[in-house]
């Protein structure tokens, strides 16, 4: 069984590759892709080159781990049944060509236990439920909802929505007035403009760690800075003002199975919603495109490729 896949042979090289796939097992399903994203955080690393040491880190690869599909096949104890829609949070069921993350493909074996089914009404916005997961992840374990989210890409968004949704009152910090659209119960401000200096718990998203002095300057005491984007250089910051303040660091790491069930859950029930981030589709064809216009274009929040036609 066979599968097109985008496979990243070097550094900003991208080409659309016929791969054959690891036989499934009992407990696999096999999933007709129909759609899958391209996150501009890890996978722009991945495809300049970038990315720091990383389990799995290795060219050729293919990339991806926000994937949704049909299963076309499914094993006797894995619990599915074809015709299912289901998110695929990527696979490794390529051989010899690394799957980090390998969810940009038009067929996947993956372990049903790794899936979430989802309602059909999903549709494309289903591969969101991947940058949810994560704002999930990294709001649910802080003392405090974040009262300053730091970027307003797509992974800002959903962090505002679930703040929002919580209960709290996020401010987000956007320098960008093309991005500075698209508030839904909360405000967007330039950082130039803000003179606050007692916030309790700020989330960066921006990937930048040459923030951290001045995020740090903005802390209330004893407040806490989320790291919830992905850092390619070493990250540093001065000791005294953050001894004054006590402040608190923490890093925000993988979604778990929870924090998918949650927010597929919140999104199927109308309290978290996923319109307004998908600026971009592609047919999966122009792959190389797609992702070129996904890592330089400053109005595509979230760039999808369309598979349907290559099942």
């Amino acid at each position: 069984m066979n599968s097109i896949a985008v496979v990243l042979k070097q550094p900003e090289q991208l080409e659309l590759s016929q791969l054959e796939l690891t036989p499934a097992g009992d407990a696999d399903v096999v999933v007709d892709v129909e759609w899958s994203g391209i996150s501009t955080g890890t996978e722009r690393l991945l495809w300049s080159g970038r990315m720091p040491p990383f389990p799995g880190m290795g060219y050729p690869l293919v990339p991806g781990y926000e994937s949704v599909g049909r299963v076309s096949a499914a094993g006797a104890t894995s619990g599915l049944n074809v015709g299912d829609h289901v998110f695929v949070p990527g696979a490794r069921c390529f051989g010899e060509v690394r799957g980090l993350f390998g969810g940009a493909a038009s067929r996947l074996v993956v372990p049903a236990a790794r899936t979430v089914t989802l309602d059909d009404s999903f549709g494309e916005r289903g591969i969101l439920l991947a940058l949810a997961a994560t704002g999930q992840h990294a709001i649910a374990d802080g003392d405090h909802l974040p009262d300053l989210i730091i970027g307003h890409g797509v992974l800002g968004r959903m962090i505002a929505r679930l703040t929002v949704a919580a209960g709290g009152d996020p401010i987000v910090w956007e320098r960008n007035p093309a991005r500075a659209d698209g508030a839904e119960g909360y405000r967007v401000i330039d950082p130039a403009t803000d003179e606050r200096r007692n916030y309790r718990c700020i989330c960066d998203v921006s990937g930048d760690g040459s923030l951290l002095d001045a995020l740090i300057a903005r802390l209330a005491p004893h407040g806490e800075i989320v790291l919830a984007g992905f850092y390619e250089d070493a990250l540093s910051f001065n000791f005294p003002p953050a001894f004054m303040r006590e402040a608190r660091l923490r890093i925000a790491a993988q979604w778990q199975e929870a924090d998918l069930v949650t927010v597929r859950d919140m999104a199927a029930a109308g309290r978290l919603s996923l319109e307004g981030l998908i600026t971009h589709r592609q047919s999966a064809t122009d792959a190389d495109a797609a992702y070129r216009t996904a890592f330089s274009d400053p109005a595509c929040l979230k760039m999808i490729l369309d598979w349907r036609s290559m099942s």
